[in-house]
């Protein structure tokens, strides 16, 4: 099992989905969080679900909750996971790509070094800033980019020690952000189980 922490990002605004996409059956599961939760339980150690409420979901588990101030950002997800935690870096995972399987997370993690502030995964389509490792080092700018509101991680990760790491095969990284990729993948997994 792999030893880092691995949070789960399921707090998001979903406005392409038109609802809210983490409370979405998938996979047998009542909602995509829970069935993604489930399966990161057996691929590392601590998982816990980064969300601006617990209240919207039925199981049980660690939540990170956002401050409430804060507007549906990923910024507030990494502050408030730095905060709560005192692990040196943690693997972070959008609960809307379920396809993100363990071989890729020990990819990321062979590909990590001490000095590195993030290792993030990159495809032919582009980077996946919610899909890699980031360090503590970065603690301080998150903070200030949720202080200022400045949630463009891609500019953090390009001005920061980075190291994005290749993948060949896009189906991995299809993310479930409209109703014809949820519906789609959906029955992929139906097929593929």
């Amino acid at each position: 099992m792999f030893a880092l922490p691995c949070i789960l990002f399921a707090g998001g605004k979903s406005s392409r989905m038109g609802e809210d996409k983490s409370l979405l059956p998938f996979g047998g599961y009542p909602t995509l969080t829970q069935f993604q939760f489930d399966r990161l339980t057996k691929l590392f150690t601590h998982v816990a679900i980064s969300t601006k409420t617990a209240d919207k979901f039925d199981f049980s588990a660690p939540f990170i909750l956002d401050p409430q101030e804060v507007d549906y950002a990923p910024t507030a997800g990494f502050v408030s996971a730095f905060r709560a935690l005192s692990d040196e870096r943690i693997m972070v995972l959008s609960v809307d790509t379920p396809f993100i399987d363990e071989g890729i997370f020990q990819t990321l993690l062979d590909a990590d070094e001490e000095s590195l502030d993030a290792v993030i995964a990159r495809t032919s389509s582009g980077t996946h800033p919610l899909c890699g490792i980031y360090h503590r080092s970065l603690f301080e700018e998150f903070e200030r980019m949720l202080a200022e509101g400045d949630h463009r991680l891609g500019k953090l990760l390009s001005s920061s020690n980075t190291r994005y790491v290749p993948f060949e095969n896009e189906d991995f990284f299809d993310n479930l952000n409209h109703p014809h990729e949820y519906h789609k993948a959906y029955a992929r997994y139906g097929e593929n189980r």
